[in-house]
């Protein structure tokens, strides 16, 4: 299950994605358009900006804007800063890889065989899937 945090910050990257021109966009406008605990945004936006992400600019015509094209920012990208791993479980990540402790052979494993099916088809719904693609 996608948790609110992700939930939230692809909705607040599509708000900013769709300003005009990029203009920075305060996090209260953010936090009232899409409903969100402007608290809760804040940190989100942190996140998102020492990410490489968002932008920030501080005073009168201050806000967050996106550094990248939102053709460029893939799904992928997002979800793992935000979500941490794609994949189910463990023994099937790409990049978080850890054995399971309960599974003898990863090779005869039911489980592995079909997290395996569902990291891929998860990877190619998001890596073919931009912020671009939401707004």
């Amino acid at each position: 299950m996608l948790s609110k945090k992700t939930k939230y910050g692809i909705k607040a990257l599509t708000f900013i994605a769709r300003q005009p021109e990029r203009n920075p966009v305060q996090t209260s406008e953010i936090a009232k358009s899409e409903n969100i605990s402007q608290k809760f945004l804040e940190s989100i936006l942190l996140i998102l900006r020492k990410s490489g992400f968002l932008g920030s600019k501080k005073g009168k015509g201050g806000g967050y804007y996106l550094i990248k094209e939102p053709e460029d920012i893939k799904m992928t990208a997002i979800i793992r800063v935000l979500e941490g791993p794609i994949a189910m479980v463990p023994c099937v990540s790409l990049n978080y890889y850890e054995k399971c402790d309960d599974c003898p052979d990863e090779k005869t494993c039911s489980v592995h065989k079909l997290m395996i099916q569902v990291r891929d088809s998860t990877l190619n719904v998001l890596g073919d899937n931009t912020l671009a693609d939401l707004t």
